[in-house]
């Protein structure tokens, strides 16, 4: 019986310590501001299928996005101002809704090489065009 009390506590000690962890990363990841909640669509499956739920932030000339259920401190993907040739959003479809947040509009964005996939609020999606319509002239890219 002692054994089964010390494994539980020793459980749940670990589990605190992983909730005290996400905690004190997304913190971190927010501490300078422009952060905002963003899923991004990782493999190219039916719609539904291949979601990550995430936080996404600007830093400098760089969106970056990161997993929200991972202890990294480097962004899973990085994507640079200048390798974004334009944006379309249409409404969630099929099972997107089930995993994605709840309101989020999907953003498409054409990059050089690939389309990226994001899930994102409207409000979210205005700061995002803001943002890559506020290139310096000889990198701005239009929409």
């Amino acid at each position: 019986m002692r054994t089964a009390l010390d494994v539980l506590g020793v459980c749940l000690l670990a589990a605190l310590l992983l909730i005290a962890a996400f905690a004190c990363r997304r913190r971190w990841l927010s501490r300078d501001g422009g952060t905002f909640d963003c899923s991004l669509q990782l493999a190219q499956k039916d719609h539904g299928r291949g979601w990550a739920l995430g936080l996404a932030r600007y830093v400098g000339d760089d969106l970056q996005w990161f997993r929200v259920f991972s202890l990294a401190w480097w962004p899973k993907l990085t994507v640079n101002r200048r390798q974004l040739e334009g944006v379309t959003t249409r409404r969630p479809m099929g099972n997107e809704p089930l995993v994605t947040y709840a309101g989020h509009v999907i953003v498409d964005a054409d990059l050089r090489d690939r389309t990226v996939h994001f899930a994102m609020t409207e409000e979210a999606l205005t700061g995002v065009l803001a943002w890559m319509e506020s290139a310096p002239p000889s990198t701005q890219t239009y929409l």
